[in-house]
């Protein structure tokens, strides 16, 4: 039975938790799975990746995100015509004072949304990359700290590649987490399509428009930025044995090990393996890690991090094959 947390702190950060999960519920449907990715995220300052066909709620569930909690959100399209600075920012020039003034971008924000991140070239994505490792931007010669927290959650479509950019490995490493979303089950489709029946008409302007889910969003939010700095305070309070540690660097290790495997993890992963179990077991209600927690995290921690070699694809080889293959020497 898990250990449940009873400080006055613990249960705060406990019932912040629950409501924004609630307040998500009530505009997605399912997607469990996602919404407690995201939270890891949220908690860890780690950056998430989510890849999936379009129409799985990915933009709604970010959006709803960031009305739940009180923090700036800013929304980017990635395009193959957007540039650096449309990001960013760029210095303009005051035609009155004939001095150039900064105009920030976007990403100075809390929670930011790069929607579609594949489709922009090479260099666009650079630039956000960088941003989010440093948590800094350099505009002309003055350097900007980036608002704390700074989360980027982005989009990609996995099986549109035209008019896209493969994310590069190094690039990829620099998300903690990149989750796959799934279609929805036959109950929960059925529960969509219900809930959209219900949603009607808005009169506006001596006419109408059909509703859509993002209407139902609630602008009032759940919790503010101190819920948020306590949740990421009881996150590094979450007890790591010397055993979890040891189990983790061997997983990382095998991964570099594989026959299978062209590149395996870095270091990063490793990290990013502790910070999400630690960010799991408190969402799960537990101060202290589990094997569960590595078990459920490694998909999403690894596979994005390693690369096949080509006889391996040849095979027929996926990468979660050989995920199995490595997690079930954990077990034995």
């Amino acid at each position: 039975m898990d250990q449940k947390v009873s400080s006055v702190d613990d249960v705060r950060v406990a019932k912040f938790i629950r409501a924004i999960r609630e307040r998500v519920g009530r505009v997605v449907v399912g997607q469990e799975v996602v919404v407690e990715r995201t939270l890891i995220a949220l908690f860890t300052g780690g950056h998430l990746l989510l890849q999936g066909v379009p129409g799985l709620a990915k933009t709604l569930l970010v959006s709803v995100l960031s009305r739940s909690i009180d923090l700036r959100f800013s929304r980017i399209q990635f395009t193959i015509d957007l540039l650096p600075s449309d990001i960013l920012g760029s210095e303009i020039l005051d035609q009155r004072t004939s001095q150039f003034r900064t105009k920030k971008g976007p990403i100075f924000t809390n929670l930011l949304l790069a929607d579609e991140i594949n489709r922009a070239a090479p260099k666009v994505q650079g630039a956000l990359l960088e941003a989010m490792q440093e948590r800094k931007v350099t505009i002309g010669d003055e350097t900007f700290l980036l608002p704390a927290p700074f989360l980027v959650i982005a989009t990609q479509n996995p099986i549109e590649q035209a008019g896209t950019f493969e994310l590069p490995e190094a690039q990829l490493d620099r998300f903690m987490l990149c989750h796959r979303l799934q279609y929805p089950t036959h109950d929960e489709e059925r529960e969509i399509l219900k809930r959209n029946m219900g949603l009607g008409i808005e009169r506006r302007d001596g006419g109408a428009i059909v509703k859509t889910e993002f209407d139902l969003l609630e602008r009032e939010p759940v919790g503010h930025a101190d819920d948020l700095t306590m949740a990421m305070e009881a996150v590094n309070s979450v007890h790591v044995s010397d055993t979890f540690v040891e189990h983790i660097v061997q997983l990382v290790n095998d991964t570099r090990n594989h026959p299978q495997l062209e590149l395996g993890c870095s270091p990063r992963a490793g990290i990013s393996l502790i910070k999400a179990s630690r960010a799991r077991a408190l969402i799960q209600g537990r101060d202290y890690v589990t094997p569960e927690d590595l078990f459920a995290l490694a998909e999403d921690v690894i596979l994005h991090r390693v690369r096949l070699t080509y006889e391996a694809v040849a095979d027929g080889v996926t990468g979660p094959d050989v995920l199995r293959q490595i997690l079930a020497k954990r077990v034995s």
